[in-house]
Formats: structure tokens, C-alpha cells, sequence
């Protein structure tokens, strides 16, 4: 089944990289629970090399790929920085440019106040 541009497509891939599974799976049950996310992806074990305050860190992390909306990606942004033990969490969205039509129009059904009142 071929994908479609889809010009009103709002949808974000939204990127978090967690200090562990634990972290990383409660952060996805709140912002899911929220209609913050669609759906949340936990890759379990991602090295990490980034600098922090003047030196080369290296971490195992769990990174999360959530799947949302634009119009509550300010929500879910402060969520996660409440949520997060990070001092300075990644928190980056990607917008979705393409994508099988009927996962995309599910997406913006789950997410935000509107979906909450969907069985």
C-alpha cells in the first residue's frame, strides 16, 4: 500500500533518551495515559556520546521514540522536563513528512483533550 504526502499532516516523532527502562517506560505510561502520545517506543540500550560540562561522556541509555501531535507538543515537552531526572533532557521532535494514512489519522485521534473522550 503506497504512502501519501500528506500536506495537513501535524504528526512528530518526538526523540528522549532515558537513564534506564524504568525511567523510560513510566515516562511513556504517564505521557500515553496523558493523550500526550499516540504511542511510545522504548529502544532498550543506546550508547550515548555527547560532551557535558567540558568533558566526553559516554552513557547507556533507553531511547525513547514517541509518536504525537504538534498542537500538544508543548504539553508533552513540559511533561517530560517535570518527569525527567535529567538536568538537561533531549527532548527533540522530527516532523512526520510522510506515513501510511490511516496510522496518521490515528495518531491525531489519540492524542490531546479530544481523545480522551474516545471508548
Amino acid at each position: 500500500m503506497p504512502t501519501e504526502r500528506l500536506e495537513d499532516c501535524e504528526g512528530l516523532v518526538v526523540l528522549c533518551t532515558c537513564p534506564d527502562v524504568m525511567v523510560a517506560e513510566k515516562l511513556a505510561q504517564t505521557i500515553v495515559e496523558q493523550h500526550l502520545a499516540a504511542c511510545v517506543n522504548l529502544l532498550p540500550s543506546v550508547t550515548s556520546i555527547y560532551h557535558w560540562q567540558g568533558a566526553i561522556e559516554r552513557a547507556t541509555e533507553c531511547l525513547l521514540l514517541i509518536k504525537t501531535e504538534r498542537a500538544v507538543y508543548p504539553a508533552l515537552e513540559s511533561a517530560l522536563a517535570e518527569l525527567h531526572p535529567y538536568q538537561v533532557p533531549e527532548i527533540v521532535a522530527l516532523p512526520i513528512v510522510q506515513g501510511l494514512p490511516p496510522y496518521l489519522r490515528w495518531m491525531a485521534e489519540s492524542v490531546g483533550p479530544a481523545s480522551a473522550n474516545v471508548p
